[in-house]
């Protein structure tokens, strides 16, 4: 059933693993998207999002695509997954390739159901090459039987030909429009596009988007860089989170400034929890 959010889209804050508790702690605690290869790796890390799970948040494991180039195997994705009580596993997907990326998360899907039955909520990331891919690889996840959420990813490079593969505010429009969006199904945003915490304003609209993640707030501020609530939008080449190293106590507060700037986009009430 779509989580239909009237408050806003949750925003999960990606941060270093040294300062979960500075920035990423929720309150309430609802959402969070979760490395899983951290996890896996990472003590500290593991024991912060078991706690959050405690405290009621949706706990979201990413299959580690983004940061390691590579999706990590069904077996690796539910031990993270356990180990931090999710409650969903973001499926293998493979950048612009619609039909890899559904051959993937297929496979994925049947060895994370071999090993764990219904314990957890399958969500597939919709890739596609060309707008024909996208509307096609959309209907197959949507009747998958084994699809439970859909995440679209941010769009990042300018699209002057306006297609629903490289445009996220019009794919989600698109579906709305035409009558395709699925109460069975959980969507959920990855990363902020191009257009940042702005194009979240327009997404809070579809009341069925669930939760967003992200990690620019946190490295524009880092940077010294402060989000504007009202724009414009404007992103330097920046860093990956992990690249990031010790962070000045001095930018904290410009850190918590522009994720509470995010969130607002977002129409989303949640706010940092106080350190523990």
């Amino acid at each position: 059933m779509t989580n239909v959010n009237n408050e806003g889209i949750d925003f999960s804050v990606i941060a270093p693993p040294a300062y979960l508790n500075a920035f990423v702690a929720q309150e309430p605690a609802l959402v969070h998207h979760v490395a899983a290869q951290r996890v896996l790796t990472d003590e500290d890390y593991r024991a912060f999002f078991a706690r959050e799970a405690e405290r009621g948040a949706e706990i979201i494991v990413d299959n580690g695509l983004f940061d390691l180039g590579y999706a990590l195997p069904a077996t690796r994705l539910v031990e993270a997954a356990l180990a931090v009580s999710a409650r969903e596993i973001i499926l293998p997907d493979v950048m612009r390739d619609g039909a890899a990326t559904f051959t993937a998360s297929e496979q994925a899907a049947r060895e994370i159901r071999e090993l764990s039955g219904e314990t957890f909520q399958l969500c597939a990331v919709l890739h596609a090459a060309d707008d024909e891919e996208w509307l096609r690889g959309y209907d197959s996840f949507v009747t998958s039987g084994w699809a439970g959420a859909i995440a679209l990813p941010a769009s990042r490079r300018p699209d002057p030909d306006g297609q629903l593969c490289r445009t996220r505010w019009l794919a989600t429009a698109h579906l709305e429009g035409h009558g395709l969006v699925d109460d069975r199904i959980v969507y959920r945003l990855l990363g902020l596009g191009r257009t940042g915490h702005l194009e979240l304003v327009e997404q809070r609209e579809h009341t069925w988007i669930s939760s967003v993640d992200g990690a620019a707030p946190v490295i524009l501020g880092v940077m010294g860089i402060a989000l504007r609530p009202e724009g414009p939008y404007e992103k330097p080449s920046t860093p990956r989170i992990e690249q990031l190293g010790p962070i000045a106590e001095e930018r904290f507060d410009l850190i918590r400034q522009n994720i509470a700037v995010v969130r607002a986009a977002a129409g989303s009430t949640m706010t940092i929890a106080e350190e523990r």
